[in-house]
C-alpha cells in the first residue's frame, strides 16, 4: 500500500488553506527523507501567501525547518561538518538547493547565487517529490542542500530558525564588517532584527541602537543586546536621525542594518551614518521596493552600500555555533513564542501577519 503524508496547501495567493495528502516514496540517490518537527512561519511566507512576492501555486510554505531523518538515500554520508548522518538524527538544512556546476558557486564562491538554485517553501506540489515545504509532515532534502546535525541539547525553537533568520544575519553582519567598539543600528526588530542585535554585540559592538514602531519588539530587543531603542512611530524622519546620530557620537553610526522590508526608511539610514559608514539591506526582498537617494550624499560621505540574499552554507554553521555560545546570554527559544497545528496554519498566519506573535511555530 502506499504510504501518503499531509501537507498544508495554498492554492492560490490569498486563498484558504487546504489539507491535502500526496504519496511519500523512498528516498533516491543522493536524497533524505525527513520527517518534519517544526516550521516556523517567516516573513517571506507571508508575502509569498498575500501575493507580494513571486511563488508557485500550488505550492507548500516554510523554509524555516527541522527534522528527524527517516531515510538516506545513497551517496548521502555526512553533514557539513562531516559528522556522519544516520536515520533518527534530528537536522536542519540549507534553506535552498542547486545541484551542478556553477560559475558563481566554484570562482566567486557564491552557491546562494548559483544558476538553477531553488528554495524549499517555493516550489509547485503537483511535481514530485511534492513535498519541498516545512507545513507538512514530511520534506525530502535534495542534490545541493547543506545538511548539519543538531545538538540534543538544543531546543526545536532554538533551532528551527537557523537555517533561514539566523544565517541571515550571520551573512549580513559579515559583510557589515563590524569591528570592537562600533555602533550598530538595525532597523526593524522582528526576528531578523533580534539576532541582528544580539550577534552585533556578540562581535564587539559597543553600542546597539534598534528601531521599530512595535512596543513588544522593542522590549524583546533589550533582551537581545540593544542598548537603546527608539519608536520610529513617534518621529518624523529629522527627528530620528537627529536621534540615533545624538545617541551616537562623535559624528553618527559606523554601521546600519536594514531588516525591515520597507524602502522609504533606507534614505534616512545613509543620513545617520558617519563618514565611512556602512550599510547593509537585507530586507527589500519583494519586487517593488525602490528608494531615492542623492548620489553626491554616498560619494561625500564615503558610504559602502551592500545588498544580502541568501547565505553561504557555512553560514549556517556559524549560525549554530553562535546559538550554542550564546544560548545562556540570549533568550532564544522565547523568539518562537507559539505553537499550531498543521489545521491551524491559517490561524498561525493571521496572528504572525498583525504581528500578534513574534514566530509562530507549526507543528505537524
Amino acid at each position: 500500500m502506499t504510504r501518503t503524508g499531509r501537507a498544508v496547501v495554498y492554492p492560490a495567493p490569498n486563498a484558504p488553506f487546504e489539507i491535502r495528502e500526496y504519496p511519500v516514496r523512498d528516498a533516491r540517490e543522493n536524497e533524505v527523507l525527513v520527517k518534519i518537527a517544526m516550521s516556523t512561519i517567516c516573513r517571506s511566507d507571508i508575502h509569498s501567501y498575500e501575493g507580494r512576492r513571486p511563488n508557485p501555486c500550488p505550492g507548500i510554505l516554510g523554509h524555516e525547518i527541522i527534522g528527524v531523518i527517516e531515510q538516506i538515500g545513497d551517496g548521502v554520508r555526512e553533514d557539513l561538518r562531516g559528522d556522519p548522518l544516520a536515520a533518527g538524527d534530528r537536522i536542519t538544512w540549507t534553506e535552498y538547493f542547486a545541484d551542478g556546476p556553477s560559475y558563481y558557486r566554484d570562482v566567486h564562491d557564491m552557491p546562494q547565487k548559483a544558476p538553477g538554485l531553488r528554495k524549499y517553501g517555493h516550489d509547485h506540489v503537483d511535481d514530485d517529490p511534492h513535498f519541498l515545504g516545512g507545513f507538512a509532515d514530511y520534506c525530502y532534502i535534495l542534490p545541493g542542500t547543506g545538511i548539519l546535525k543538531l545538538p540534543e541539547v538544543l531546543s526545536d525553537e532554538e533551532a528551527t530558525p537557523l537555517n533561514c533568520g539566523v544565517a541571515t544575519m550571520i551573512s549580513v553582519t559579515e559583510a557589515a564588517a563590524i569591528a570592537v567598539g562600533e555602533t550598530v543600528v538595525v532597523q526593524g526588530l522582528g526576528l531578523l532584527g533580534l539576532y541582528g542585535c544580539a550577534i552585533a554585540k556578540a562581535r564587539g559592538a559597543a553600542r546597539v541602537i534598534g528601531l521599530d514602531a512595535v512596543p513588544a519588539r522593542r522590549r524583546a530587543a533589550e533582551r537581545f543586546g540593544a542598548d537603546l531603542t527608539f519608536d520610529v512611530s513617534a518621529m518624523n524622519e529629522d527627528e530620528l536621525v537627529t536621534a540615533v546620530r545624538d545617541a551616537s557620537p562623535p559624528d553618527g553610526p559606523d554601521v546600519v542594518l536594514e531588516v525591515c522590508g520597507v524602502a522609504s526608511v533606507v534614505p534616512s539610514g545613509v543620513r545617520m551614518l558617519r563618514i565611512g559608514g556602512r550599510y547593509v539591506l537585507a530586507g527589500l526582498i519583494n519586487p517593488g521596493s525602490c528608494f531615492a537617494l542623492d548620489g553626491h550624499d554616498l560619494i561625500r560621505k564615503w558610504i559602502t552600500l551592500k545588498g544580502i540574499h541568501n547565505y553561504h552554507p557555512r553560514h549556517l554553521v556559524q549560525a549554530l555555533d553562535f546559538v550554542m555560545a550564546n544560548r545562556g546570554r540570549f533568550p532564544f527559544a522565547e523568539i518562537v513564542d507559539s505553537r499550531f497545528g498543521l489545521d491551524r496554519l491559517g490561524e498561525a498566519f493571521e496572528k504572525a501577519a498583525n504581528h500578534r506573535v513574534l514566530r509562530a511555530a507549526v507543528v505537524p
